[in-house]
């Protein structure tokens, strides 16, 4: 059990994390959430003890995160840290040596790793001469070579392939089923609402969004509906200009959309019946994540900017500065 409460961090003059909350449990995994610059690897960092929180607090099962803590936390940064003249087996062993693993089990389960993931016909090359994709799967070892209870992955699928993708998203399944509390931040939307039980969505340091995914969308409501249609498609055009619904997608006898203003999924339905020759397929949805994460951080800069004074006018007439006066 993940706990984060109240964690605080600054880089000079810059809030990076500001007072952000949330709870990771064991066999879950938890989406960590937001545009660039929201302040995600600034919390995975204090998380991992890498930096330490100006303020707040980070327990796992109950004691304070330290030094001792990594021993069970399995970290893939989202930045590549390999050795690169070093063999790649040899890498694994070394690390996992580091978390206090005694040697004959250290390269029992580095080649374990390797073969699961699939590279083990790369264990004695250097990390040099592996493609992108082959060492981001490395990493992906790596974080697991010491049966970690507390697994972070940051962007763990940047450069993987869909069939490599595939498989890492299996280990992860594999690793929660197993009672692992899994950390899983990314931008990749769809894989996370695959993948998440829970999230936590963060912008400008704050804490935006929180909780289950599904009770999250639950609370949203079934706010868009998809179509397929024989005939015209005029009648779209007439709920949007009614300010009824907002198009996601249109393709010739197809439509998705959101509604707004309170307009209803059924209305869509009558509107789509009376317009057109026939229906094949109608669906009332919950929102997509992806939806949900634009909505949340478009409402928090709308904030953000109606709170921020105007700056003063300047002293000029017509674009040209004002004779000064003594």
């Amino acid at each position: 059990m993940l706990e984060v409460d109240r964690v605080t961090k600054r880089y000079g003059d810059k809030l990076a994390v500001d007072g952000v909350s949330f709870a990771a449990r064991p066999g879950r995994i938890l989406g960590l959430l937001g545009p660039n610059g929201a302040g995600k690897t600034s919390i995975l960092r204090m998380v991992t003890n890498i930096t330490k929180p100006d303020a707040g607090a980070i327990q796992l099962d109950g004691a304070p995160v330290d030094r001792k803590s990594q021993a069970v936390i399995g970290y893939m940064p989202e930045e590549r840290g390999l050795y690169r003249r070093m063999k790649v087996h040899d890498q694994l062993v070394y690390l996992a040596r580091l978390k206090g693993i005694d040697r004959a089990e250290a390269r029992r389960s580095a080649t374990h790793w390797l073969d699961a993931l699939e590279v083990g016909d790369w264990r004695n090359q250097p990390a040099r001469e592996l493609s992108r994709g082959m060492q981001q799967k490395i990493q992906f070892a790596i974080a697991l070579v010491h049966s970690p209870r507390l697994v972070i992955l940051d962007e763990p699928f940047s450069g993987l392939d869909p069939i490599n993708s595939a498989l890492m998203e299996q280990v992860i399944r594999d690793r929660k089923a197993a009672g692992a509390t899994i950390i899983f931040a990314s931008h990749r939307m769809e894989q996370v609402e695959e993948l998440c039980d829970d999230i936590c969505l963060v912008a400008s340091g704050k804490v935006l969004i929180s909780g289950e995914l599904a009770a999250i969308k639950l609370a949203q409501g079934r706010n868009t509906v998809a179509l397929e249609f024989a005939g015209r498609d005029a009648f779209l055009d007439s709920l949007v200009a009614a300010g009824n619904v907002e198009l996601l997608k249109r393709d010739a006898g197809r439509a998705e959309m959101r509604m707004l203003n309170g307009y209803s999924a059924q209305a869509v339905l009558d509107a789509a019946q009376r317009a057109t020759e026939s229906i094949y397929r109608y669906s009332a949805n919950f929102p997509s994540l992806r939806d949900i994460f634009l909505t949340a951080v478009s409402n928090a800069n709308a904030a953000t900017e109606a709170a921020t004074p105007a700056p003063p006018a300047s002293n000029s007439v017509q674009g040209k500065p004002m004779a000064q006066t003594s």
